[in-house]
């Protein structure tokens, strides 16, 4: 059962909140770009993973340093392009690498 709030007023069943059409139509929204998000993410992690076996296979290392710093600061322009914060947008693609070069390290690993 989902729960009530006090002040928000109630559908006719007395059970939920009233549907504010303009508030579903942006949680919509909102939800269609997390979907896009999550399988854009699925996709990147997919050609990373092959990035990773053939660093393995071909004794390269994890992580490249200084590629991780160029697209450091290509996502900061890109940010700021699109009126994203950079700060927010740089801890989100260090986030990003941080978990392949985990991966990639397992693939180094046999795991």
């Amino acid at each position: 059962m989902v729960p009530v709030l006090a002040d928000a007023p109630m559908a006719q069943d007395q059970t939920a909140p009233a549907a504010d059409p303009v508030l579903a139509g942006y949680r919509a929204s909102i939800d269609n770009i997390d979907a896009a998000l999550v399988n854009i993410l699925a996709e990147r992690f997919r050609i990373t993973k092959a990035v990773g076996a053939y660093k393995a296979e071909h004794d390269l290392p994890p992580s490249d340093p200084a590629r991780e710093e160029r697209q450091i600061a290509r996502l900061r322009r890109l940010a700021e392009d699109a009126q994203l914060d950079p700060d927010f947008g740089e801890k989100f693609i260090r986030f990003i690498i941080e978990e392949v070069i985990r991966h990639h390290h397992q693939a180094k690993n046999g795991g």
